[in-house]
């Protein structure tokens, strides 16, 4: 893991517009990468297609990213900015919608091109079913290979990743764990995709992080890293390491084992609670490059990897906890 590009979900920083940009009817992705551009240390961006770009001369993003110092890690697809796509994107029982969903991923991965990104996060949050009986599941997952062979090929030096997630909105999603996402990139059969972890996904997955990086790492490549915290129970989006400081510092070493070089990207939802979003961002990268200390001390250490060799978990916990809170 070399040193980490810090991005944040961009939507965080319209907090307290009304005293950010007193008058202002209209607030443009220009004006949220100029206000994410005051918290030290945070020099990526993702961007959301269409809405962060829609109506916006690519020249000016480019200019506006350059101008503060950001670079464009990526752009992610959102489909619920259709009301057609809340019964499915590449999965939706009319054709004409699923042609839809496919093409305008397509004219992202082109706009992502535009701005000089090579990567697409896909969520298919509304590729999913709620009750029993009402999908064919078989048609569902044969739809969306289909549908990911299609976006894949339509530019093979654009990393195409899947960020998976249990449920909402759907009950289920048809990607809702490492395992199934990983099997749907395996029967896919394109190089250039990929799975984006985020840790409160993982968490209520009923999973662990380091596990499901490392599964990614074996069967496919880890595109992309959204760091967060939660309680295992929804996507809390809580700040790094508040609830799960230990499993975080794991993640990190097993980042740094597998050289991981994308972004770490903070998916947190400051405006659940009107937090400050500018604060809330600085105090993640100042917690992650503490834990990415902590990360380096343990990822070779001798006796930490000797314990974990015979899953002697009070010797590895004290090792960890010395480094972590000090002895």
């Amino acid at each position: 893991m070399t040193t980490p590009r810090f991005a944040a979900r961009l939507n965080a920083f319209r907090i307290g517009i009304a005293d950010k940009w007193p008058g202002r009817n209209r607030i443009t992705t220009l004006d949220l990468l100029e206000r994410a551009s005051l918290v030290p240390g945070l020099n990526a961006a993702d961007l959301n297609y269409p809405d962060h770009v829609d109506g916006l001369d690519p020249a000016d993003v480019a200019a506006a990213l350059e101008r503060h110092g950001i670079a464009l890690n990526g752009l992610a697809m959102r489909y619920y900015t259709e009301p057609e796509f809340k019964l499915g994107a590449f999965t939706h029982p009319d054709p004409r919608i699923r042609r839809a969903a496919i093409d305008v991923t397509k004219r992202g991965i082109d706009a992502g091109r535009a701005l000089g990104s090579r990567l697409m996060t896909l969520w298919m949050g509304q590729d999913g079913f709620d009750t029993s009986f009402q999908a064919d599941y078989g048609r569902l997952w044969d739809w969306t290979i289909e549908a990911l062979r299609e976006v894949a090929a339509h530019d093979p030096e654009t990393d195409v990743a899947i960020e998976y997630k249990p449920n909402e909105p759907r009950a289920f999603a048809l990607m809702p764990d490492v395992g199934t996402t990983l099997l749907a990139i395996r029967e896919a059969g394109c190089a250039n995709l990929g799975v984006t972890l985020d840790f409160a996904h993982v968490l209520y997955a009923d999973e662990m992080p380091a596990h499901a990086a490392h599964l990614v790492a074996r069967h496919s490549r880890l595109l992309g890293v959204h760091l967060n915290d939660g309680y295992g129970k929804r996507d809390d989006g809580l700040m790094v390491g508040t609830v799960h400081p230990v499993q975080t510092v794991e993640l990190l070493v097993e980042l740094k084992r597998q050289r991981y070089g994308g972004a770490i990207y903070f998916d947190t939802f400051p405006d659940h609670s009107g937090i400050d979003p500018e604060a809330e961002c600085a105090a993640n990268i100042a917690v992650v490059r503490r834990l990415g200390e902590v990360a380096s001390l343990l990822v070779d250490d001798p006796a930490l990897a000797a314990a974990v060799a015979r899953q002697d978990s009070p010797a590895s916990h004290r090792i960890v906890s010395r480094a972590l809170f000090g002895a």
